[in-house]
């Protein structure tokens, strides 16, 4: 939901700096790499408690993943790079949830359903991309992409508000995971439904 409105602003910070890092030679796929082992550090945090550091690796996480498009749009983006970059997101996003019922047993059931929530989201995100790349469908509401992207409720943005939310107050985990995976289905319900629209031309 807010991914399309945030973007701009964003890359008018992170293009000069991914500008100076292409010229210096670092890809972004080596960002890419980078700041998903930052967000398994910041997972690791979570799970031993260390909820403040957690909060600072996920915000580093996050600039890397500006960082490393910021790269790609200088140095000239690859689909493989786009590909990384999808599946490494997707993996943290699962991570982050986990490392709570690490930390708390009481939190698993909470974060299983917003594992099981964000398959919802991340697999009718990618089927309609599949879809759109079919029927020649494009957007750039949300910065050029490496593939059709549709948004929803819980977007990009809204589930890094979520997490950071998390490591500031974890003893509301339990109601964050229920209503932020509630929000999920109805982004799964909207992607079917713009799906079903697309397919029947």
């Amino acid at each position: 939901m807010l991914d399309a409105s945030l973007r701009p602003f964003l890359d008018r910070l992170v293009n000069p700096v991914g500008a100076w890092l292409a010229a210096q030679g670092v890809s972004a796929n080596v960002i890419t790499v980078f700041g998903f082992l930052i967000g398994l550090l910041a997972a690791v945090m979570i799970s031993v408690d260390h909820m403040e550091a957690g909060f600072v690796l996920i915000v580093v996480n996050r600039l890397c993943d500006g960082l490393d498009g910021a790269v790609a749009r200088a140095t000239g983006p690859s689909d493989f790079g786009g590909y990384l970059d999808v599946v490494l997101d997707f993996i943290f996003y699962a991570m982050i949830p986990f490392a709570f019922a690490v930390n708390d047993p009481g939190n698993a059931v909470a974060a299983a359903f917003l594992i099981f929530s964000f398959v919802g989201t991340g697999t009718s995100f990618l089927a309609y991309a599949i879809m759109a790349e079919k029927y020649g469908v494009k957007s750039i509401k949300h910065g050029k992409k490496s593939f059709a992207y549709l948004g929803g409720l819980t977007e990009g943005s809204e589930t890094i508000i979520l997490f950071l939310l998390m490591t500031l107050t974890p003893a509301y985990f339990v109601y964050y995971a229920c209503v932020f995976g509630a929000l999920c289905w109805i982004t799964t319900a909207y992607r079917i439904y713009e799906a079903r629209i697309l397919t029947d031309g």
